[in-house]
Order: C-alpha cells, then structure tokens, then sequence
C-alpha cells in the first residue's frame, strides 16, 4: 500500500502541467462605456490572458458609429487593456452592440453603460449570443440573471475551490457530518466574500490566491493520513476545518467579484445572485461527486487498496505547484 516518492513526483509534474491555467476560472472580459458628452462615449475593452495568448475578440459597434483609438493596448496581471473613443449623433440606446469571434471562445463579456444622466446599464454577452440591444434602462431581471450565471460559472471554472470542496467530501463520513461541513464552508465563504465586496475588509488578492493552494495542500495530507487509517483534525471536526478555510475561500471570491465589478445602482441584488450562483454550482459539483461515488459502491468492483491515495496526491500534487507558483509570482 506504501507509494513511494517517484509516484507522487510524478503526480507532481503531470497534474500540475496540466491543471496549471485552470488554477482559476476563465475569466470574463469587461467592456465599459462611458458618455463623456451628448454624441462621444469613452470605451475600456479589458480582454483576459489566456497564457501569453489573447484571444482574437473584438467589439463591434453600428457602422454610423467612429471609433478613435486612445492608446496603445495596455499588458497587465492576467488582462490586456484597450482604449477607444467612439462618436454618433444617434443615441446609444437601441443600439446594438456585438463581439466578433466571441461564438469561437469560452469567454463571457460583462458589459457596463454609464450614462451622463447617471443611467448605468450592465449586461452579459456570451458565445452563443455574442450581441445585445443596449436597453433604455438597467433592469433587476437582467442584473439577476447576469450575476447568477457568472457566480455558477466561476465556481464550476475554479478548480481550486472545487479541489477543496472534492477533499471535504472524500474525508467527510456521514450525511448529517456532510450537511454541517458543506454548510459551514457555504455560511464561512459567504461572510466574507459580501464584506470584501462591499469594502468592509480586504486582504491582498496573492497571498489570498497563495493560501488558499496552501489549504487544499493541507486537506490532501489531512486525507492521506486518513486513508492510512489516522484519526486526523479534519475527519473528527470537518465543519470546522471547512468554516476556517471557508473565511479565506470568500475573500478569494471578493477578488473575482472585483474584477468582474459591480453595477453601482443595483449592489445588493448583483452581490446576493453572484453568491446564489456560486452556492448552485457548488452543489451542482457535490451531487456529481457523490452520484459517482454511489455508483462505484454499487458496482460491486475490488479494486486495489494503493488505489484510495491516489486522490489525495492528485490533489496535493496540483496544489502544491499552485502553491509553488504563486509564491513565486510575489517576485516576478
């Protein structure tokens, strides 16, 4: 049953290649217009990096519409930046406003209007529906919907939340024990992901982003002692292992959340379905995991007992390059 060190170097370097652009989710590109008079509009184009590639999107505004470049695109952490000015005698609303190569990608575009009024407007456009009709004013409906599809697709894209959230459920015995500690990381999380967003704390995104690696790397060895038959912290007290990390996976949310931002006028209802949708596909994840165990105890299968440790160096592996990387990256 003992694994041996070449094993787990092995695991070390594979998973982690693999799995190193997944450490977070795909992120969303950002678009914002803002009027700076009757007939001229300032606009900010921020695409994600996907490595050193970026992905070949563009906006597309109506034909009538000229558009001024401002500047140079502007490289910084993780995104390129590109700044037009764009001028119409039509107004803007009615108007509709595409992403051409978008239905070629993952990515999903937030879009935020400001109005010389104080209007704001903010939508989504995604892959299968690269264009939208700017609207005459923000709807709740629209914000909902907006937020609660990013909140599911960052949490089912972040594959570190998802590797800890995985490690609870294999070290966790028994359905109420389970019930307590998904609640206690759901309640954890929740704090503090609505008090970093809302400004009332905040902690530096990579030592967040570093910890955060730190704490699946410890539910790993936490499981591999398990699995040998120890009585470890976490199998006896999961809910509170799960509430203590649970405060650092929040803050960990709040720095997504801040990239995307949030529609000024409608704060409350945008944070409230972002974290709706992050709870959704939490358990979207949960239920596919434990179907799957399920279905392997029904199979009747004996499978060799070395087999039960390769998930915690699996996922101690890929948290640890993590880890590695981004500690490293305080220096780069």
């Amino acid at each position: 049953m003992k694994i041996r060190l070449p094993f787990f170097l092995f695991i070390f370097l594979f998973f982690s290649t693999v799995f190193k652009s997944f450490a977070h989710e795909i992120r969303p590109a950002f678009l914002q217009i803002v009027q700076i008079d009757q007939n001229q509009f300032d606009v900010y184009w921020k695409v994600p990096r996907l490595g050193d590639k970026i992905p070949s999107i563009a906006v597309l505004f109506p034909n009538d519409f000229k558009v001024e470049s401002l500047s140079q695109p502007n490289p910084v952490s993780g995104f390129v930046i590109y700044a037009y000015r764009i001028h119409s005698e039509a107004p803007l609303n009615g108007q509709t406003i595409s992403i051409d190569g978008l239905n070629k990608t993952l990515i999903d575009v937030l879009v935020h209007v400001n109005f010389l009024n104080g209007e704001k407007i903010s939508f989504m456009l995604q892959p299968d529906n690269p264009s939208y009709i700017i609207p005459d004013k923000e709807t709740l409906l629209g914000t909902i919907t907006t937020y609660l599809i990013l909140g599911v697709e960052h949490i089912l894209l972040g594959i570190d939340h998802l590797l800890f959230v995985l490690a609870l459920l294999l070290i966790t015995v028994g359905f109420k024990k389970l019930i307590k500690t998904i609640t206690a990381f759901t309640i954890a999380h929740s704090i503090t992901l609505s008090l970093a967003a809302l400004g009332f704390v905040g902690l530096p995104g990579p030592p967040v982003e570093a910890v955060i690696a730190l704490s699946i790397v410890f539910l790993a060895v936490e499981l591999m002692h398990y699995y040998k038959g120890e009585n470890t912290l976490t199998a006896k007290y999961p809910w509170v292992v799960a509430f203590a990390f649970g405060l650092l996976h929040g803050f960990g949310f709040a720095g997504a959340l801040a990239n995307i931002g949030l529609p000024q006028t409608s704060i409350p209802s945008a944070l409230l379905f972002f974290n709706v949708g992050v709870e959704i596909g939490q358990i979207a994840f949960i239920l596919v995991v434990l179907g799957f165990i399920w279905l392997v105890k029904k199979s009747k299968i004996t499978f060799p007992k070395w087999l039960k440790l390769v998930p915690s160096y699996c996922i101690g592996g890929i948290s640890s390059y993590w880890l590695l990387d981004r500690v490293i990256g305080f220096w780069m």
